[in-house]
């Protein structure tokens, strides 16, 4: 992956976690208490600059959890934020990555709300864990690759805009 390895990410629930990513080519995550997850996408896929991972498109993206390929659907991302999410289900579990604001987005698993993440896109990803919610080591590792591999808050220049006016408003 790159020259020298990140600085691991201390977790507040599993310890330290090393997010790597390849440029637009390949994201993996692992610690010693969560699965390994790799997100690559098809080198010969064009890549897009507005996305970590360089695509959002399912048909050029490869993701793995322990070795296992998992199901993975990113939406289009268009206007609302909602468009942003990305969907992965794994062992039997529906996982959702979905920006809430500018900076942050929310994990959720099964429709609970688990944690925000932030991240601008790279190696540096922050969880915010609940506190009243059971967090799985493979929720840490889906939730951190996602959150590197596509950006949080991710939303249009104009939605952006559109937030710092209106919360600026009494």
């Amino acid at each position: 992956m790159n020259e020298t390895d990140p600085a691991p990410i201390d977790d507040t629930h599993f310890g330290a976690i090393t997010v790597r990513q390849d440029g637009q080519d390949r994201v993996e995550v692992d610690g010693e208490a969560i699965p390994r997850v790799s997100l690559e996408r098809d080198p010969a896929s064009e890549a897009d600059p507005q996305t970590a991972i360089g695509t959002r498109d399912p048909a050029h993206l490869t993701m793995r959890v322990d070795g296992a390929v998992v199901r993975l659907l990113p939406a289009k991302g268009r206007l609302s934020r909602h468009s942003y999410r990305v969907d992965v289900t794994y062992d039997g579990a529906d996982y959702r990555l979905v920006p809430d604001s500018v900076a942050t987005s929310r994990l959720t698993r099964d429709g609970v709300h688990l944690g925000d993440f932030s991240s601008d896109g790279d190696e540096t990803v922050i969880a915010e864990w609940r506190e009243d919610r059971e967090i799985r080591p493979a929720d840490a590792a889906i939730g951190y690759a996602l959150a590197s591999a596509f950006g949080t808050g991710a939303q249009p220049m104009w939605m952006m805009i559109v937030d710092g006016v209106t919360s600026a408003l009494p």
